[in-house]
């Protein structure tokens, strides 16, 4: 999953150019957990990687440009975006 992680990544940096690789990351993981949870949640059951990587995919393609700005109109996630480097 980490390499999938990266792999999409790196798809939201070439869609956005104000996201650091740090925040597109987190971007990444915050979509990639959201989603599966939400998508428990309402009972469905796990599809697995692939349909959460595809999802995330259409998102960015949509959405992938203007995330930066989302980040700053919502507390949930602002505190999450405010790092600005990777923790090893």
């Amino acid at each position: 999953m980490n390499d999938k992680i990266t792999e999409l990544t790196n798809v939201l940096l070439e869609k956005n150019e104000q996201l650091s690789a740090a925040k597109a990351r987190t971007w990444i993981e915050l979509l990639w957990s959201d989603f599966e949870s939400s998508y428990a949640r309402a009972g469905y059951d796990y599809k697995g990687a692939a349909v959460t990587e595809m999802v995330i995919r259409k998102w960015i393609e949509g959405y992938g440009h203007q995330l930066h700005e989302f980040a700053n109109s919502n507390e949930k996630y602002k505190h999450l975006l405010e790092v600005d480097d990777f923790e090893n």
